[in-house]
């Protein structure tokens, strides 16, 4: 198992107290136990250095003929394939469309019914565990359908930070990592605390081949 390292606690400028030993990459081993706990469970899992090499490997294995969303990431943000997939035109990007929709006058019902069903949703988690599990954090729960269920396949992009133990020490990372560090994101965006309302726990998918997961031996995302 991974070892705790001692706490490292700071506050955010808002308050929040902050985890910072949950910033630091995995050990290799960490890294190696998570990849094979995952492959039991059924998933394609691929393993690269850098961010820049995830980046290539999701434009090499991503379908252009089919509808493909992306939940709100940093971790695609800052690695280049948000703007990849949503800005490139390579790929049939529900993003635009929603976009697109809503300075057309939508309404947010309308918006949620376009964004209900991609055949592809390309996201990360918050942690993966050591045996196996998968964790997200959400405010509206919006993309954690998809990732459960409502699209086709699942692609995690996921850096080695996000590597913990069991479930329990990945809801603390949630808890006093992920959401901290979302609180000043959004609160930066859209001057507005972050909301920490749902959280999914994946232990396994009963539909072979539909979940990929890519994790990143560096740091990146929170």
């Amino acid at each position: 198992m991974t070892a705790i390292t001692e706490t490292t606690t700071t506050t955010t400028e808002h308050g929040l107290d902050i985890d910072l030993t949950f910033a630091d990459p995995a050990e290799a081993a960490a890294i190696e136990r998570a990849a094979e706990g995952l492959r039991a469970k059924g998933y394609a899992v691929h393993v690269v250095d850098t961010a820049a090499e995830a980046r290539t490997l999701i434009g090499e294995i991503l379908p252009t003929d089919a509808s493909v969303f992306t939940s709100s990431s940093e971790t695609l943000r800052l690695s280049g394939i948000d703007e990849d997939i949503n800005e490139s035109g390579r790929f049939d990007a529900l993003r635009p469309r929603i976009f697109a929709a809503a300075a057309d006058g939508a309404t947010p019902d309308d918006m949620r019914r376009l964004a209900a069903a991609p055949d592809v949703v390309v996201g990360s988690v918050h942690a993966v565990t050591e045996d196996w599990r998968m964790l997200t954090a959400s405010g509206s729960g919006s993309q954690l359908s998809h990732y459960s269920y409502t699209a086709g396949s699942a692609i995690f992009v996921v850096g080695s930070q996000k590597i913990v133990p069991d479930v329990a020490e990945g809801l603390r990372r949630l808890e006093t990592y992920a959401y901290p560090m979302e609180d000043t994101r959004f609160r930066a965006a859209v001057d507005a605390p972050a909301q920490l309302n749902k959280i999914l726990i994946v232990n396994g998918e009963m539909f072979e081949g539909r979940v990929t997961v890519v994790l990143i031996r560096e740091a990146i995302g929170f």
